[in-house]
């Protein structure tokens, strides 16, 4: 699962699709793939953001750094999903980030709680970890 399959659909959504999105997403619209409260870890530390600003100032400068790192695309490497329950599922992906010309900038390893609440889908816990 990557951010533009959170509708409900468990499942993994398009290259293509994670592309458009590193390109065309502000800030208003991150607030529709991440949850309030977020929590947040990562090598550089643990983080409970508790309002939508705290979020946003956490994940706008890595959508910045995709941008500026010319980030075209994500090519899911690997995805597991395990549904808990009606309301929740963890995911765990590897993502390769890739320019438009196909080489390779990084790659990622998470694990999303994605939660669905009164405004639908959304990553409610976001772990960074070693592949």
């Amino acid at each position: 699962m990557t951010l533009l399959s959170l509708g409900g659909d468990f499942g993994a959504a398009d290259s293509d699709e994670v592309g458009k999105w590193f390109r065309e997403v502000d800030t208003a619209s991150l607030l529709a793939y991440y949850g309030v409260p977020l929590l947040l870890t990562a090598d550089n530390g643990f983080f409970a953001l508790t309002s939508a600003d705290q979020v946003v100032a956490a994940v706008q400068p890595q959508v910045d750094g995709m941008r500026a790192a010319h980030c075209a695309r994500s090519e899911v490497l690997s995805s597991e999903v395990t549904v808990l329950n009606s309301k929740s599922a963890l995911v765990r992906e590897t993502l390769s980030r890739r320019r438009s010309d196909g080489q390779e900038n990084s790659r990622l390893a998470a694990t999303y709680l994605v939660t669905v609440g009164a405004v639908g889908s959304r990553i409610s816990v976001l772990a960074v970890h070693n592949r």
